[in-house]
């Protein structure tokens, strides 16, 4: 793994001296996080647009809900959903990753101007995945995974570390045989799928495990049931999704100071920010350093973004200005959606 800044250098996308940020385009009817608001593709364009003017450094786009009991689309509904967008997006300059589990919808995409493959299932669902990416020589998502969220959800661990940690390895190991290069691979441990909150909680706690693997980290923890959890507390009811941005926003802090590679999120000024003090506050602690040197002052990392992209690579769009918000409404606590515990798994 090529460093950069401790987080790892993913080939074929810019390099970025903090904690990326991942905005999420939910192409679908049924996401459990924003029950499809963006579905239509003139608004889901205009919302990645607006989520790279917030701050986003690459945007996620998907057009499958994988929250437990969703029906499967067909290839040529996905197809439908998703070539538009990720069009649309790369055309006005945004670096944009396509969140399937098709191999198809991987190369059409690809085709379309992806620059990144985020496969939930790590190259599972379909066989054909890791060939197509392979000759495509984009960057692919290995994301821990036990399967579809169809009732099995097999989320029973006598160490959740050292499992997840063993299995991403395994899977790892063979998409490398599967002909894709080392340094274009990213781990994600699966937050929420076949998984507690507790031990969601603790594979945040143990991101250094993860790390060790020696790939850039991808934490994908938006709105995901355990943060409701951890808002509720023993006796209340968890908040909705829509209401878990600021508890979001402060694992996105935590995994940042962790050396994750980048974060996922569906808001994305507050973890913008949040990741941009999390440099910070890691620069402060080099010999030498200050605040407001290197861009990192107010003014400087706060509001733009830095790529440094190899010969022949595509840039992001530039500095883009990132305006201070404001502070977080107060949690209230609200029904949750109808998802089953320990199957959140959605995207």
């Amino acid at each position: 793994m090529s460093n950069q800044s401790g987080r790892g250098r993913v080939a074929g996308l810019p390099a970025w001296d903090r904690c990326a940020v991942m905005g999420v385009v939910n192409v679908t009817p049924d996401s459990f996080s924003d029950g499809g608001r963006w579905f239509d593709t003139t608004a889901a364009v205009k919302h990645g647009l607006e989520l790279v003017a917030e701050g986003a450094d690459l945007v996620d786009v998907g057009g499958e809900s994988t929250r437990p009991g969703a029906t499967r689309v067909d290839e040529a509904e996905e197809l439908r959903r998703v070539i538009p967008v990720v069009r649309g997006l790369a055309s006005e300059g945004a670096v944009v990753s396509v969140d399937t589990m098709r191999a198809s919808v991987a190369e059409q995409a690809l085709a379309a101007g992806a620059a990144l493959v985020n496969d939930v299932s790590g190259g599972l669902a379909d066989p054909a995945m890791i060939p197509v990416v392979a000759a495509s020589g984009a960057p692919f998502v290995v994301m821990h995974w036990r399967g579809f969220l169809d009732g099995n959800v097999k989320g029973e661990y006598a160490d959740v570390v050292t499992e997840v940690v063993d299995e991403l390895h395994a899977r790892v190991e063979a998409v490398l045989r599967g002909g894709i290069a080392p340094d274009r691979i990213v781990v994600d441990p699966g937050l929420g799928f076949s998984k507690e909150a507790e031990h969601d909680l603790a594979l945040l706690a143990r991101l250094d495990r993860l790390r060790a693997l020696g790939y850039p980290l991808l934490v994908a923890a938006s709105r995901k049931r355990f943060l409701g959890r951890v808002l509720a507390g023993p006796e209340g009811a968890p908040p909705p999704a829509r209401e878990r941005d600021a508890a979001t926003a402060a694992v996105s802090a935590l995994a940042a100071q962790a050396g994750a590679w980048a974060v996922r999120v569906h808001e994305v000024r507050a973890t913008a920010d949040a990741v941009r003090v999390a440099q910070a506050v890691e620069k402060a602690r080099t010999p030498g350093s200050a605040p407001g040197v290197g861009g990192v002052g107010v003014g400087g990392a706060l509001g733009a973004h830095t790529t440094v992209s190899a010969p022949g690579e595509r840039a992001s769009r530039g500095a883009r200005t990132v305006e201070n918000a404001p502070g977080p409404d107060v949690l209230r606590p609200a029904p949750e959606e109808g998802h089953a515990p320990g199957t959140e798994g959605a995207r």
